[in-house]
């Protein structure tokens, strides 16, 4: 049994990126506090913690404490909260989410209704809208759209939550059209989602059976589980060895694995290791 493994596996530089950030202000001399989860997964979280940084529900008394701003980034009422009530605030905010947040301010001041493509209860998704004026319009399938208040619509800017599906949000793109007529649309899926979604459209294809390694929280593990199953129904989606049936692996020859932006390495060798050990 052929074992491969996509080259676009595991964490992206964003999540990277907010977790060295992370680990750097854990050396600080100060208490450090996070809104949610720095990333959706487990054993990142955990490491986290274990470092001393603690998740809060709400903000409270700043003084002498550090806000640690998380990769998904966050609206602009939680920094303006944060920084009256004396945090120190430190943003590990993805540079490439930030960017989202630029085109959709630029665009909003030009006078375009704002449309965002993503899952509506996202922390990124939650945090674009909070970069806002005016209330954004946000859609997450073309069976949600409301279409009452699009078709009042002369001017709109579409941007993209940056872990989405490029085919759901092109067929949501083309239905705006047809209701719009100055529509503007930013394709803001990041470049690590890009690539791990083009090669979750032909591993499928080359594989017996395919396996989706991420937390079940995991907005991009889902989408690459999506698009692979459709392909190949023998895909499996896990977060740990534990989760493995023996019998997928029954007279297959060739095994896929690929893992989401936010597992890490060491989760994904565990389980290769495992995989290995069944044969």
């Amino acid at each position: 049994m052929k074992i491969n493994l996509a080259k676009s596996s595991g964490f992206c530089f964003g999540v990277k990126r907010a977790i060295e950030i992370a680990l750097e202000t854990a050396g600080l001399d100060e208490k450090v506090y996070m809104l949610g989860d720095i990333v959706h997964n487990e054993e990142v979280v955990k490491k986290i913690e274990d470092v001393g940084i603690k998740k809060i529900k709400k903000l409270k008394d700043g003084q002498n404490k550090v806000l640690l701003i998380r990769a998904h980034g966050a609206s602009k009422r939680i920094f303006r909260k944060a920084k009256q009530l004396g945090y120190k605030i430190i943003d590990a905010t993805c540079p490439m989410v930030k960017e989202i947040h630029k085109i959709a301010q630029n665009m909003e001041k030009k006078g375009a209704q704002i449309i965002v493509v993503g899952d509506k209860k996202h922390d990124e998704v939650l945090g674009i809208v909070g970069q806002l004026k005016n209330r954004a319009i946000v859609i997450d399938g073309t069976q949600n759209m409301p279409l009452a208040i699009i078709k009042k619509l002369k001017k709109a800017c579409v941007v993209v939550q940056s872990t989405q599906n490029l085919g759901k949000v092109l067929r949501i793109v083309k239905t705006l059209r047809r209701y719009i007529r100055q529509l503007e649309f930013h394709n803001t899926i990041c470049r690590p989602t890009r690539a791990k979604q083009e090669e979750i459209k032909i591993m499928p294809k080359e594989n017996d059976v395919m396996i989706i390694i991420g937390s079940k929280s995991s907005a991009n593990t889902k989408r690459l589980y999506e698009i692979s199953k459709a392909i190949n129904k023998n895909t499996y989606w896990i977060s740990s060895k534990k989760e493995i049936k023996s019998a997928w692996f029954k007279n297959i020859k060739n095994v896929g694995i690929t893992a989401g932006a936010s597992t890490p390495d060491e989760t994904t060798h565990s389980i290769i290791n495992y995989i290995k050990k069944i044969q």
